[in-house]
């Protein structure tokens, strides 16, 4: 049988239990159990790694034997594994529910099959319930388990003619309060901020996440530089609350010259973030770094502001695009872009996208 409409709706509200766990290693993942007449009589969350899961906390909150004939209610598929926990569906089948309806598979192999083990366990199980509303919130956890890297934000700010900053190199600001305040509040999300050397000698930017009155959101992103350029001595970033890493562009990126034309490794910088613990990167860092993550397709998201403004070229031809070279020589090249949402701040226009899977090469192909 399909879900209900009193377990669609549990599933929202499980959703929303989940969202109260922290963001990090581990899923948010939420559970709500519901009595044969599709009453809700338990929810419940993870915490955190070494915390109970959602269905066990959830579980919890009822007396032995409640759960007898239940449904539970769960945002990803029950694990099938012993970590620091036990495995999540041997605790539904001990409490005796009856069945089970979750959101998306869980990809981790170590984890995977708990669908299986309840339906050998004469469980009724459906599957697929809100996927949508679930993979958005487990988006950066999910890339992490796919391929093995960091979940990749690639922001910038533009004029609507396409432009990051005047002939001069300067960009202070392009956009207004209430963008600028949306990209700290997102900074404030992720695990690390990406910016080249060439930014940060242009800008001094301090990489902090900052609420609109100045003051520090609890949670600030590892700044991490990239390229050859000595940091000064009195760059902001030096008094970042998190410290910083300073990356070389040839270590990173396989040239030299790693601010002008970043080659062929970006995603060496992944790798590195990855082993340090990084799930969720946000990369910022102006036309050339930006331009280095799309061209290799490590882009998972794509945040463009745009601001009702025109620079145009210098008087001199001189130009500062927001993107430079990605890979694109001819139309048919183009990067085509899944369109997830279109919000107004203020004066200015943020686009947030999803790119399409690069097409194979032949070789690989």
């Amino acid at each position: 049988m399909s879900a209900t409409a009193a377990e669609r709706e549990a599933m929202a509200r499980a959703l929303a239990a989940a969202r109260r766990g922290p963001r990090g290693l581990n899923p948010q993942v939420g559970a709500v159990i519901l009595a044969p007449d599709g009453g809700v009589i338990a929810e419940g969350w993870h915490g955190g790694a070494g915390t109970p899961h959602a269905e066990v906390d959830a579980l919890a909150h009822l007396a032995p034997g409640a759960a007898r004939g239940a449904t539970a209610v769960v945002t990803l598929e029950p694990c099938n594994h012993t970590g620091r926990t036990g495995p999540c569906a041997q605790a539904l089948i001990d409490a005796g529910i009856a069945r089970v309806v979750y959101a998306l598979d869980d990809p981790t192999p170590v984890a995977a099959g708990g669908a299986e083990r309840l339906r050998r366990a004469d469980v009724e199980v459906e599957g697929g319930v809100l996927a949508d509303e679930a993979r958005a919130l487990l988006d950066s956890w999910l890339v992490v388990q796919r391929l093995g890297r960091p979940h990749v934000t690639v922001k910038w700010a533009q004029s609507l003619d396409g432009r990051a900053a005047a002939a001069d190199g300067t960009s202070r600001w392009v956009t207004g309060p209430a963008a600028r305040a949306d990209v700290h509040r997102r900074r404030s999300e992720a695990d690390a901020i990406v910016v080249g050397t060439g930014t940060l000698l242009a800008d001094d930017p301090t990489l902090t996440a900052r609420r609109p009155d100045g003051t520090l959101y609890p949670d600030q992103p590892l700044p991490v530089v990239l390229g050859d350029r000595p940091i000064p001595a009195d760059a902001a970033v030096r008094r970042h609350p998190r410290g910083y890493l300073h990356r070389s562009g040839a270590d990173l990126f396989g040239e030299r010259d790693g601010d002008a034309h970043p080659a062929s490794s970006a995603d060496s910088v992944l790798g590195q973030l990855r082993r340090e613990g990084v799930h969720r990167v946000f990369v910022e860092g102006g036309p050339t770094i930006a331009s280095a993550f799309l061209r290799q397709g490590l882009a998972d998201e794509i945040l463009v502001y745009v601001a009702p403004t025109l620079i145009g070229a210098g008087s001199d031809g001189a130009d500062r695009p927001a993107l430079r070279a990605i890979g694109v020589d001819t139309i048919a090249d183009q990067r085509r872009l899944d369109l997830h949402g279109l919000d107004r701040l203020g004066d200015d226009l943020l686009l947030i996208a999803h790119p399409r899977p690069l097409a194979p090469t032949p070789q690989e192909a």
